[in-house]
């Protein structure tokens, strides 16, 4: 089959990757990646030696009126790419994989985590023109789920399941990272669903930073913005492909961004976001109420972070717990990597059998 991946987001592309990877060595279809620039988007997928075309190699503004911009430059662009190799199947979360698709009378397959309130405005450009949403069970895809092939699992399952992921401490020792330490995650919040959203200001992180300190823990901090000078003994600094190592061995996580939240459920790790998305996202409200492995807190309330970081810190054996915890909750879900390669080679046959059985995907279980 010949496959066309767009990723727009490093989380998109490490969802599909061993997916990918899987593809290609079974030497039976033509793979065709294409991304923009995004973070450490392009890092990765050199890093992993794929070959790919950066279709927009100058990373967007953050208005509204650059991020259509942007869309009507990928629009362009892959349609040219789309008519000359003429993909089977194309998958991605962007609006432009859905529309072009719908024009060129291509299957396509929108994929997302985020439920249609925290995402209107790319489902309304999206999921009209999809022929598939895939998406974790849990998530709501509003007036579209006739579409919908929910698996029972996460995004950061693809990447981040037991059977793919293995923690190594020696990239701790490489690295020269101390062996207990709290993670502080700040994102840059420039996407399309961040507008009017907060996160951790420089006055939080101070009182953060004391707190951490007064406890004996070492502190690093992951910043996708430039931070101010009086932080830069605390960046962490490594390669990107090694992020989720560090995140695997750290005590906890502190951060205003969903995605890495939700890796470090998958990992494990204690975490507390700090977000107006708190209560929103169903997949961050089951790892929180039924796994409790993550906590979330309003961006309004700085109170509450230092609360419930003063009551993780004082657990003596808080690690230990939430390992626990994990094994609980991927005792439910299936591998979702192996899932993808199964839906993805026999489709349209794949969709017409978790349209009739989902429960097919239960063969999938660890």
């Amino acid at each position: 089959m010949n496959y066309l991946f767009y990723f727009g987001h490093p989380a998109q592309y490490l969802f599909l990757r061993e997916t990918i990877k899987r593809l290609s060595d079974s030497n039976k279809h033509v793979i065709t990646i294409l991304i923009k620039t995004k973070d450490v988007l392009e890092d990765l997928i050199k890093s992993d030696g794929f070959d790919y075309t950066n279709i927009l190699p100058v990373e967007r503004g953050k208005t509204k009126a650059s991020i259509i911009l942007s869309l009507l430059k990928r629009l362009k662009i892959m349609y040219r790419i789309i008519k000359k190799i003429k993909p089977d199947l194309m998958i991605g979360t962007d609006a432009s994989i859905a529309q072009l698709g719908f024009i060129m009378h291509i299957n396509s397959v929108t994929i997302t985590e985020d439920d249609y309130q925290v995402i209107k405005s790319l489902a309304r450009l999206s999921y009209p023109f999809t022929n598939v949403i895939l998406c974790p069970r849990v998530c709501d895809v509003g007036k579209w789920e006739n579409k919908k092939v929910g698996y029972n699992g996460y995004m950061k399952l693809g990447y981040l399941h037991p059977n793919i992921f293995k923690p190594d401490d020696s990239v701790i020792r490489k690295y020269n990272i101390a062996n207990k330490f709290v993670l502080i995650r700040l994102a840059r919040l420039r996407a399309h669903h961040d507008f009017n959203n907060s996160g951790i200001d420089s006055s939080l992180l101070d009182e953060l930073l004391s707190t951490i300190s007064e406890n004996g823990l070492k502190v690093y901090i992951s910043s996708e913005s430039k931070v101010e000078n009086k932080y830069s003994d605390y960046l962490l600094k490594i390669a990107p492909q090694d992020m989720h190592q560090v995140l695997a061995q750290a005590q906890l996580l502190i951060s205003d961004s969903q995605s890495m939240s939700v890796e470090a459920a998958m990992l494990g790790v204690p975490s507390i976001r700090y977000s107006n998305f708190t209560g929103k996202i169903s997949v961050l409200e089951e790892l929180e109420q039924k796994y409790e492995l993550s906590f979330g807190v309003q961006s309004s309330d700085k109170h509450a972070i230092i609360s419930r970081l003063k009551n993780l810190l004082s657990k003596t054996v808080l690690k230990t717990e939430f390992q626990e915890r994990q094994k609980r909750m991927l005792g439910d879900k299936i591998d979702v990597s192996a899932f993808l390669v199964w839906f993805l080679e026999n489709y349209p046959e794949s969709l017409r059998e978790m349209k009739i059985n989902p429960g097919y995907q239960q063969r999938f279980m660890i």
